[in-house]
């Protein structure tokens, strides 16, 4: 994952020259055209935060759809580009911009609490049966962009390590590892991220899937970095002790 966002990084500075260059020659259609090349990656995040408003019931299917946020960004970013003050910017400004865009249309969420003060109870039956709604109502993602047919840009980039962080905690994630498909993990985890608000959710997702450091989401999010440290542990502890309790527990 590490080598995708360093060569995603490398194509973000020759896209920001190339972007202030069409922008000082008036050329609309050719800056849209470049900034269409690196849009696919944003997409998917945007997809991923509208699944998840729709898998907690906050937003009806058809209500909204990823084109309609990933549309509206080439015009903010035409329009803002000067806010960009060098080539190391446009990636955490695209997020930002495009997060603003979501921030106005979805509703915060909250908590849900019962869900959360009862991890430590569930049963191994009660989380298969939570996964399985959890399924059926939030089928239906939304289809990709067609350009995304480079099968990096539809897998979902999260790995345990990103949870398991400590020596003892990695033994852990090895004994998931050898016992668990990837694919079973990555429900699990989907699952109890929507059940955060989109605060703390999406500040994990930023770190997690998007590769961005904590003073970039403090940017991207508007908020102070003790914030978004604070949130990001949180996430995580309430991620690990789901995972330890439900398939690290003998007693489930």
């Amino acid at each position: 994952m590490e080598t995708e966002i360093n060569d995603l990084r490398m194509i973000m500075k020759e896209t920001y020259s190339k972007l202030v260059f069409f922008k000082s020659e008036n050329n609309q259609k050719s800056f849209n055209k470049e900034l269409l090349k690196i849009v696919p990656k944003i997409y998917r995040y945007v997809s991923k935060r509208l699944n998840s408003a729709v898998a907690n019931g906050e937003l009806n299917k058809g209500m909204f759809n990823p084109n309609d946020f990933t549309d509206q960004l080439f015009i903010e970013v035409y329009d803002h580009l000067k806010e960009i003050n060098n080539e190391n910017e446009l990636h955490a400004f695209l997020y930002k911009k495009v997060d603003q865009l979501l921030e106005d249309s979805l509703v915060e969420e909250e908590f849900d609490h019962v869900f959360f003060d009862n991890i430590d109870t569930y049963t191994q039956p009660e989380w298969d049966a939570m996964e399985e709604k959890y399924s059926r109502d939030g089928d239906g993602d939304f289809v990709m962009l067609e350009e995304m047919d480079d099968r990096s840009l539809n897998k979902d980039d999260l790995t345990l390590d990103h949870v398991f962080i400590t020596d003892e905690e990695k033994d852990l994630a090895e004994k998931l590892d050898a016992s668990l498909n990837k694919d079973g993990i990555a429900r699990h985890v989907q699952l109890v991220l929507d059940k955060m608000n989109t605060r703390m959710r999406t500040i994990f997702q930023l770190f997690a899937n998007e590769g961005f450091t904590l003073n970039e989401i403090a940017n991207i999010r508007d908020a102070k970095l003790s914030e978004v440290e604070k949130d990001l542990n949180e996430a995580r502890k309430i991620l690990r002790n789901s995972i330890e309790k439900r398939f690290l527990i003998d007693s489930n």
